[in-house]
């Protein structure tokens, strides 16, 4: 408790007057962020106004000109943002890296994925496949599907949706019932209406390495800069796990 007491300290030093803190970030990591950002206004009196995309859009909104204090993705992202000069190198970090998991409806059967074999079975089996189209989970499993030689076939049952989309997103139609599996980075699979069924078996699996940074450009430097020191602390830790993740500096 002490090492998060003096962390509110240290954010209300940033509080002189609350700011509104633009975050761009993947929606793979939503739900433990949404849990952290809560606490993180709390905290220190300022307020986060998150839109989540997928990974890669993160790169392409920016690009585009979107304005920002915060851009959290996969490494990879951030990294090209920090070449292009869109994020400051030195409020570089990690986040926390996420498994890609399949989803099922809450209540429903969950398939058999323990093997290459198995999930392959479950794929072929299964009436719908919702995976997002711009999401880093979503191009993993694309080349997975060819890995397996069963793009084709598959083809006619997939359902590719747009990360975060609150209506069609691959999560949603998982819980309506309109996709009977979702592929999906774990930590995202952690809300209300859909269930983990398990990772990818561990042959096919990849981990995403979530990091965050602030724009060169951004109106709240200082606070965003708070917030993801915030979200990177040791006491961020437990948020990562409940949801499937490995936080940032604890690799088995």
């Amino acid at each position: 408790m002490g090492r998060i007491f003096a962390l509110i300290l240290a954010l209300q030093g940033f509080a002189a007057g609350a700011a509104e803190i633009q975050v761009l970030s993947a929606g793979g990591v939503r739900p433990p962020l949404d849990e952290l950002f809560a606490q993180f206004e709390r905290a220190s009196g300022h307020k986060v106004a998150v839109k989540y995309v997928g990974g890669p859009t993160v790169k392409r909104e920016i690009d585009a000109g979107a304005a920002f204090d915060v851009a959290i993705s996969n490494a990879a992202v951030i990294d090209e943002l920090i070449k292009a000069g869109k994020l400051a190198a030195a409020t570089r970090a990690d986040v926390a890296r996420a498994g890609v998991g399949v989803a099922v409806r809450a209540g429903a059967p969950k398939p058999d994925i323990a093997s290459v074999e198995a999930f392959k079975r479950a794929l072929l089996g299964a009436k719908s496949v919702a995976y997002s189209r711009d999401g880093t989970a979503g191009a993993h499993f694309r080349g997975v599907l060819e890995r397996l030689g069963i793009s084709k076939e598959l083809e006619p049952k997939l359902k590719a949706t747009v990360a975060a989309d609150p209506v069609g997103g691959t999560l949603v139609l998982v819980a309506k019932g309109e996709a009977e599996l979702g592929i999906a980075a774990i930590a995202a699979i952690f809300v209300p209406g859909v269930e983990l069924a398990g990772p990818l078996p561990s042959e096919l699996q990849t981990y995403i390495q979530f990091a965050a940074g602030v724009g060169a450009n951004a109106r709240e430097p200082k606070a965003g800069a708070a917030l993801i020191k915030f979200v990177t602390a040791p006491a961020a830790a437990a948020a990562y796990k409940a949801k499937g993740m490995e936080p940032a500096g604890h690799r088995h």
